[in-house]
């Protein structure tokens, strides 16, 4: 696996430090030690392929102006026989590195041999980091913030994947603790509404049509009428559901048991299908878990109780009026928080610690990662200052949070769907745009930035749809090579790559050699918006080369058979980092 950008970069630092070496050894400049400098990629291409700050870094140690150092350098480096071909001094000192024919000649080739493993890369070198996203509640359907996490934390997952690392996927399943007894209690309510005279009358009339049923029980729930509800359960529809099927089932005798059988038989009813409800959805969303881990087995291991001992025998905790408080403020926390009340019930947050010291420690994984929503900000720093007391190092949590998403449609936001009491959901936001295009759009702007998702725009065949926009780029090629097919010419399987000099041809080029940096960059930052971005200037790059630069009527058939060959370089390239993105590579549109 290549990364030519990386190497060129090496090779430059070498040719750098090479020059230096020699001023020094011709005392035309001190023999100190040399700071480290900094070798980019300029932003305009017509400042080189590469710069270095070297001279700017260099100027108080060698106590001279840093262009007057740029200058030595540049007099002095020895570029025959490398990539490079050319170096230019600009502005106060910067210096500026133009690479050869050859290099370009090299990514064309690099990308064909390497195929389906072009982009990949040895960042990770093996590492294990598990990759924990969604995690949605199981009482209830996924909503919208769900969606986006569904897709950055998956395309997250592959892109270190890509970068070198083993990454796995989990999903932690919230059984157990408050949200459970919530839905219990939700359940018994609606099964003992079901189960009332008017309830009773409702489902003789809704007889085969369960929507319609819920719906009017819905309607009956507000302040002051029939079925009002109260604040504390969950509202919705999909609640009702799970009661009156369990009714439908099962019949009414639990309602003549106690509540706390009553919730434990509604519970063990509705939650496995809620669950199953979860993986089925997510996998028509393309992401399959390595792992499901339930909350619940945190709790048949005792390993709560485990954790508070733990924290109580090394003097991280203390017991004041029956329950167990953390030492919050010896981490830098404005102030400490209960473990387990005076009732002798956990805190929320000690089974989530039990859970990630089961990732990094039983499991052993070197590095865990959350996506999480913008509310959890507080909590990271308490779960964090928690492992430190565990003695497990907290910088092997890294939490990626997650700004909410607003849907618009014709410009406005869309709150609820037609279905009385349902928010849009993950199911039915993919019954009304394809799943190529919620990865992509998701996937658009870095997980902390807010996020307008624009439904119109998600369905448009059109080349403002970026996500069809690429993938058009990618069938545009398909059709490229199969009309050539068609009339008779054959696909070369070398070319002369020296043949390409326009500079349509170079830009695109030069872009395709990034890919291997921009996936290392994804991973360092947790940020697969890179890799969409990436794909849609690759894309951009494509059609602009294609209208300049005719393939089928080139003015040799030397040409022709490198331009071909320049677009399966580029076809490949798309394959590879819509692969990332688990999103379709039509050969059709």
């Amino acid at each position: 696996m290549s990364d030519l950008i990386k190497k060129a970069s090496s090779e430059l630092r070498e040719i750098i430090m090479a020059a230096l070496g020699s001023l020094v050894a011709e005392q035309a400049v001190p023999a100190v030690a040399i700071p480290d400098f900094n070798i980019e990629i300029p932003a305009d291409k017509s400042h080189g392929d590469f710069a270095a700050n070297t001279a700017m870094v260099c100027a108080k140690a060698f106590r001279m102006a840093p262009r007057q150092i740029a200058e030595l350098i540049t007099n002095k480096v020895q570029l025959e026989g490398t990539i490079f071909e050319k170096a230019e001094v600009a502005g106060p000192g910067f210096m500026n590195f133009f690479l050869g024919r050859r290099w370009f000649l090299d990514v064309v080739a690099n990308v064909l041999e390497e195929g389906d493993d072009y982009g990949k890369t040895k960042l990770g070198e093996g590492k294990k980091v598990l990759v924990e996203f969604v995690s949605a509640n199981p009482t209830g359907p996924m909503h919208i913030g769900n969606a986006r996490g569904g897709a950055i934390g998956d395309c997250l997952a592959s892109v270190l994947q890509w970068a070198g690392y083993h990454a796995e996927r989990e999903f932690y399943v919230n059984d157990a603790g408050n949200q459970i007894e919530k839905f219990g209690k939700s359940l018994s309510l609606r099964f003992m509404q079901l189960c009332s005279e008017k309830g009773q009358q409702l489902i003789a009339e809704n007889k085969d049509n369960t929507d319609k049923l819920c719906a009017e029980i819905y309607a009956l729930s507000g302040e002051g009428q029939e079925f009002e509800m109260p604040e504390d359960v969950y509202l919705g529809t999909d609640i009702i559901e799970h009661a009156a099927n369990f009714l439908s089932i099962n019949g009414s005798a639990v309602s003549e048991a106690s509540e706390e059988e009553r919730r434990k038989a509604l519970v063990e009813y509705a939650l496995p299908l809620n669950i199953a409800g979860l993986e089925r959805d997510l996998k028509k969303y393309r992401i399959v878990y390595d792992n499901w881990f339930r909350e619940s087995t945190v709790h048949e291991k005792n390993e709560t109780k485990t954790i508070v001992d733990k924290l109580l025998e090394v003097g991280k905790a203390y017991e004041e009026d029956g329950a167990v408080w953390f030492k919050a403020t010896e981490y830098g926390l404005d102030k400490d928080f209960v473990l387990r009340r005076s009732n002798g019930l956990y805190t929320y947050i000690v089974p989530d610690i039990a859970y990630h010291y089961n990732k990094l420690v039983t499991r052993g994984f070197d590095k865990a990662i959350n996506v999480l929503g913008a509310d959890h900000h507080g909590y990271v720093p308490r779960l964090k200052a928690a492992l430190t007391a565990l003695g497990v190092d907290a910088n092997k949590l890294d939490v990626v949070l997650m700004q909410m998403v607003r849907l618009v449609r014709n410009g406005e936001t869309v709150k609820l769907s037609k279905r009385s009491g349902k928010a849009i959901t993950l199911v039915t936001l993919l019954d009304e745009i394809p799943i190529d295009a919620a990865r992509f759009f998701f996937n658009l702007r870095e997980a902390n930035s807010q996020f307008e998702f624009d439904l119109d725009l998600a369905v448009e065949h059109t080349s403002q749809n970026p996500v069809y926009y690429v993938q058009y780029a990618h069938a545009r090629i398909c059709s490229v090579i199969r009309n050539l097919t068609e009339e008779g010419f054959e696909i070369p399987e070398t070319a002369d790559f020296g043949l390409l000099d326009n500079p349509r041809e170079i830009e695109l080029i030069r872009h395709l050699a990034s890919l291997p940096k921009e996936i290392d960059l994804a991973a360092k930052t947790y940020d697969p918006a890179k890799i969409t971005k990436y794909s849609v200037d690759l894309a951009t790059l494509f059609h602009r080369f294609y209208d300049a630069c005719s393939v089928k009527n080139a003015e040799t058939p030397e040409l022709r058979n490198a331009r071909l060959m320049l677009c399966l370089a580029v076809r490949q390239t798309l394959r590879n980092v819509l692969s990332i993105l688990n999103i379709d590579r039509p050969e059709k549109m």
